[in-house]
């Protein structure tokens, strides 16, 4: 049994929830998402709650189901609330600014890193080492987020790079000297 499957969502009363053929449309305050419900999935809306059944345990089917629920979630909270990732810039000389929509990076290279935000992802950035990637899909906002993270990912001996707000960079001790 699928324990994050048979979790109900419910549904806040911002929010609307059609379902057009095999794509769930959900619009809220925020935007509106399209979750694609697959064969074997069967979608139940009723009374502001939706729920998730499966027309049989095959394994292909199981493993949809709570995948189905999760991203149905998560496309809720995202209309609601939106999906929000903090980065942090740590060095020496590094820093971030805006240039209109794009994201303008001084990572120490010999020039300066422009990110473009992809459709349906805002990038801010509140002070000079700290960026704020927003939107209304988890995964959108998630991969951009990695992206940027990518270009100069934490190192071990100095901590020098891009990384998550909450990350915990293990440090290597680096040569004695001796």
């Amino acid at each position: 049994m699928s324990r994050v499957g048979l979790k109900p969502i419910n549904i806040p009363d911002k929010v609307q929830v059609n379902l057009k053929g095999s794509d769930l449309l959900i619009k809220g305050p925020k935007g509106e998402i399209g979750v694609h419900i697959p064969e074997g999935i069967t979608v139940n809306n009723e009374n502001k709650v939706i729920t998730f059944a499966r027309s049989d345990d095959s394994k292909a089917i199981r493993s949809l189901h709570g995948l189905t629920r999760a991203l149905t979630a998560n496309a809720v909270a995202g209309v609601t609330e939106g999906i929000k990732k903090v980065l942090k810039v740590e060095g020496v000389g590094y820093k971030v600014e805006m240039k209109g929509k794009n994201l303008l990076l001084s990572l120490g290279f010999s020039h300066p890193v422009c990110v473009v935000p992809p459709n349906g992802v805002s990038l801010a950035a509140p002070n000079a080492t700290t960026i704020e990637v927003s939107g209304i899909d988890k995964q959108l906002v998630g991969e951009t987020a990695a992206n940027i993270r990518k270009i100069r990912k934490p190192e071990p001996y100095k901590g020098k790079g891009i990384r998550y707000e909450n990350e915990y960079v293990r440090r290597k001790a680096g040569k004695t000297g001796a």
